[in-house]
């Protein structure tokens, strides 16, 4: 096996398909050289976009290649045009959170090197998770991305929540690993093999490997914070650095249903398609109520992410059983680029709003911010728009996909109930609009200070705009999948 895997990497093909990795992992190991040598300190900044910009050129490089080998590393990752989009989309969502987090921390900014290291090491685990043909390297691109997210959650170390953010999360991470391991243990154990490719010739029926699928979509839905998983996602999403929150509640969610869309639901045995429909279904109801509840805007995030899953979960529900003959792959990566920006961009104004004080996260707090920062309230409404499914932004296109894709597949009632769900989150979301346009501001509740982050306000009209393209030329980006 190793002269054949020496002899593959040797293939100028398979180091174009791999190529976006080691951009990566090359830019961390410059960006830890700048950090130790005193001299290159201030090329930091320049290595680590540098990195990203040409992990981004070699998937476009990817995208466009004329041949592009199926399988790599003995067969054990997935390098094609649709891993390459994934890959995009996890750059993107990662950039977006080092351009907000630029500014936004200020009693851990000695410590800033530590954390642009540890965030340009999670889309390399993002890039594992969605090109993994079997479920080891999926484990190590599970771990590449789970371990700095749980540093980075508790980041901000002189604040009691950060902290207790990042422990709870690396408690409950850690137990959704072990259900990972055992579940892949169980099934090596029936197919002989960790490959989805002997997965798929497994006896489905047997309780092996039904126990083993069980346990690994477990460990997953964890990660998306699915019921019964969810109760993590408010507290750690409140606690953590809000430009973190915005990147877990993105990058994570995009990476692990990338997996569950591409690779392992077309293993699923179609006799669980009621229960995964349930279980999202049931995701949405708690997503959207939670949400009705919260006067803090990170919570209130945090359950509509919730939400947002269940909305995704549904796709999986369609496609079990099958090989994507609904479009279940295109409507979730859709779906995924169009929430990345929609919020990236919200949870990045509340990073900007943070500068005046982490009361400017309450909705009260915020009442009448369209007088004060007309700016700022229009973009945050234009989010809220996207978040509940409007016309002409993405979010609304997003669903469209997702509930046409239930009735190809013959789920009418569940598409239904979906759509009668998401609507419910319209409560919520209207709210904030009408807390920013149409109440007086508190009695001595001053306008927000902004600091002064052009990138930040630069990267915020850039997820606007592109909501809007999203919503109103969606053949923009539809050509790319072509």
């Amino acid at each position: 096996m190793n002269a054949n895997l020496f002899a593959e990497l040797s293939s100028p093909a398979v180091l174009t398909a791999l190529m976006p990795m080691l951009a990566l992992g090359v830019g961390v190991l410059l960006f830890l050289v700048c950090e130790v040598v005193a001299v290159l300190r201030p090329l930091r900044s320049g290595v680590l976009l540098l990195a990203l910009g040409a992990s981004a050129v070699a998937e476009i490089a990817l995208l466009r290649a004329e041949r592009v080998p199926s399988l790599v590393l003995d067969g054990t990752f997935l390098a094609d045009r649709g891993t390459a989009l994934w890959g995009l989309v996890f750059l993107a969502a990662v950039a977006l959170a080092w351009v907000y987090s630029r500014g936004y921390y200020r009693e851990n900014r000695p410590f800033l090197a530590e954390h642009d290291a540890l965030l340009l090491t999670t889309p390399v685990g993002m890039m594992m998770m969605v090109g993994a043909n079997e479920l080891v390297t999926f484990f190590i691109g599970l771990e590449l991305l789970s371990l700095p997210l749980y540093a980075l959650c508790a980041f901000r170390r002189m604040r009691a929540e950060s902290v207790e953010a990042g422990l709870k999360y690396f408690l409950l991470g850690s137990f959704s690993s072990a259900l990972f391991v055992f579940g892949a243990a169980l099934l090596y154990m029936a197919a002989g093999a960790t490959d989805f490719a002997a997965l798929a010739e497994a006896d489905r029926s047997s309780p092996l490997v039904l126990a083993g699928l069980a346990l690994v979509c477990a460990s997953l839905l964890f990660k998306v914070a699915v019921f019964p998983f969810q109760q993590w996602a408010p507290d750690v999403y409140e606690g953590s650095p809000t430009p973190i929150t915005g990147l877990m509640a993105t990058g994570t969610k995009a990476a692990a249903f990338g997996f569950l869309v591409v690779q392992l639901t077309p293993i699923l045995p179609s006799s669980g398609r009621p229960l995964v429909a349930a279980l999202a279904l049931a995701t949405m109801l708690l997503g959207n109520l939670g949400a009705l509840a919260q006067r803090n805007m990170k919570r209130m995030l945090a359950y509509s992410s919730v939400a947002h899953a269940g909305t995704l979960l549904l796709l999986v529900a369609a496609g079990m059983g099958s090989l994507d003959e609904h479009g279940a792959q295109l409507a979730a990566l859709y779906y995924l680029v169009g929430y990345l920006f929609t919020a990236s961009g919200a949870f990045g104004l509340l990073a900007l709003l943070e500068a005046g004080g982490t009361r400017f996260l309450e909705l009260d707090n915020l009442r009448g911010l369209a007088r004060s920062r007309p700016l700022v309230a229009a973009l945050l409404a234009l989010f809220m728009l996207s978040l509940g499914g409007i016309p002409a932004t993405a979010g609304f296109l997003g669903k469209w996909f997702v509930f046409s894709v239930l009735v190809e597949a013959d789920l009418i009632g569940v598409a239904v109930v979906g759509a009668l769900l998401s609507t419910v989150a319209l409560g919520y979301y209207l709210r904030v609009i009408v807390v920013l346009y149409m109440q007086e501001p508190l009695p001595g509740v001053p306008a927000p200070v902004l600091d002064a982050r052009p990138g930040a306000s630069a990267a915020s009209l850039l997820c606007a705009a592109l909501v809007l393209i999203l919503g109103l030329a969606p053949a923009l980006f539809l050509g790319l999948l072509g």
